[in-house]
């Protein structure tokens, strides 16, 4: 037997009034949490209250001595160091020429020089000693070179014979030398007098 009840006893949701109060709670509650997540309710950390907090700090400390003023700026320096681009690389050369090579020598010696270099010249047993005499005295009088001294010539000459192992033993030759009067060098590069560069190491 059917209950005699009201229109709505068969819907329990047919009455609207709850509507209203559901979607007002859902906007409420739907606002505090995005406000939450993009930070809109939490304190604005900028440079005055950082720096703030370094000089409260430090006001603290130095009753100690320490200031963590120094710290942060010691830090700071050390990253500008470490983002700074590295020191380019120091090369040492062996420029290499044989009779009549003199003035070659020197124009490739110009054109690669760089005061962070090594340069060690070498003219073989085949220069006659006056071409070798003037190599060394155009390297001691020019004032560059003097002044910061990092320009030799061998002069003891080698026998080189370019298809022997004697070409070796001449690079083995300068090598160690570089190694005893400069070890402030990355690279080490084998030229001869003809090897005329077509551009300045900066460059």
């Amino acid at each position: 037997m059917r209950k005699n009840g009201g229109n709505h006893s068969g819907r329990p949701f047919s009455d609207r009034r709850w509507l209203l109060p559901f979607f007002a709670s859902l906007m409420v509650s739907l606002t505090l949490f995005l406000a939450t997540v993009f930070g809109l309710f939490s304190p604005q950390f900028n440079g005055d209250s950082l720096s703030f907090d370094i000089i409260s700090f430090t006001s603290l400390d130095d009753a100690d001595g320490y200031t963590l003023d120094s710290d942060v700026q010691k830090s700071l320096d050390l990253d500008t160091v470490l983002e700074s681009e590295p020191e380019p690389p120091r090369i040492a050369y062996l420029i290499t020429g044989t009779k009549g090579d003199s003035l070659r020598m020197r124009r490739t010696l110009q054109a690669i020089y760089h005061p962070r270099n090594q340069y060690i010249l070498h003219l073989d047993l085949e220069a006659p000693p006056r071409e070798r005499i003037d190599l060394a005295m155009y390297v001691k009088s020019d004032l560059v070179f003097s002044e910061v001294e990092n320009v030799r010539v061998i002069a003891k000459a080698n026998l080189v014979t370019y298809k022997g192992p004697t070409m070796i033993a001449c690079t083995l030759h300068a090598i160690a030398i570089l190694l005893k009067e400069s070890a402030k060098w990355d690279w080490f590069i084998n030229l001869s007098a003809s090897d005329y560069p077509l551009m300045t190491q900066d460059g």
